[in-house]
């Protein structure tokens, strides 16, 4: 297994826990940071006893409040392509993961922190988060795919505001934005995440892994979404879960899902 400096992994029932664990930092995002998640993420893909993974940050002030200024002040444009490329690749891999990765977000999710949230299929909020795109405020712009997520999440004049004016907004507006999935007391935010995850892990395996490939398959420029749902449709109707699903319904008892 991987060390790790930067983060703290805890495996539970099958939920993988990926803390952000620089907390005298605000948990920035440096280039070992970035790092370590692509290792951490890797362990997903490959553990076949991870059936998905929550990603929050260390302490209650902060999920993750930015990249690294210190490393960022440094780049020259052929080392600031080199690192924007690396952490978008980073990121794509949460967004592409065929297991569930649910963001709880705790205090502030701002610039590259804003940007991991986003990559997760889906975002839970304490009660005292703040997500914004300050980057404009420094002369940059997001460069973990804020531009392109952020667009998608909450559509494009919002997306424009928000990136232009470097303004933060509370948990209970990135809810009616759409930004978030739900906003519950800090204290609740890790068993929410839970709660959610359960629900998901009691279905499919296969069923869930391929609503993901469709639903970024909207996203994506130069693939047909209907045509890879129509593909993964014809896939889960191969499967034994798909046999043992309408078999359980048939008979009025609960499914047990094998992911085969």
């Amino acid at each position: 297994m991987a060390i790790y400096e930067n983060l703290l992994l805890d495996q539970q029932n099958g939920i993988l826990f990926i803390t952000i664990n620089r907390a005298d930092k605000m948990n920035a995002l440096n280039i070992e940071t970035i790092r370590e998640i692509r290792n951490a993420m890797q362990q997903v893909y490959d553990d076949a006893s991870i059936k998905g993974a929550i990603i929050t940050g260390a302490g209650p002030k902060a999920f993750v409040a930015g990249a690294d200024i210190t490393e960022i002040a440094e780049l020259s444009e052929v080392t600031a392509r080199s690192f924007a490329e690396r952490g978008q690749d980073v990121f794509a891999m949460i967004e592409r993961s065929n297991k569930p990765v649910i963001a709880a977000v705790n205090g502030f999710a701002l610039g590259g922190g804003c940007e991991l949230a986003m990559a997760c299929h889906m975002r839970v909020a304490s009660e005292n988060a703040r997500f914004g795109q300050p980057e404009v405020n420094l002369g940059l712009i997001p460069g973990y795919g804020g531009t392109q997520r952020l667009t998608q999440l909450v559509g494009k004049g919002k997306a424009m505001e928000l990136m232009m004016t470097a303004d933060m907004v509370n948990a209970q507006d990135a809810l009616q934005l759409g930004l978030v999935n739900h906003v519950v007391p800090q204290e609740q935010l890790l068993d929410k995440c839970v709660e959610i995850m359960e629900k998901i892990m009691s279905k499919a395996p296969l069923a869930v892994g391929l609503v993901i490939e469709c639903v970024n398959a909207v996203y994506t420029k130069d693939e047909d979404g209907y045509q890879t749902e129509a593909n993964a449709f014809a896939r889960c109707c191969t499967s034994e879960d798909f046999v043992e699903g309408t078999s359980a319904f048939i008979e009025k008892r609960k499914a047990d899902f094998t992911g085969n």
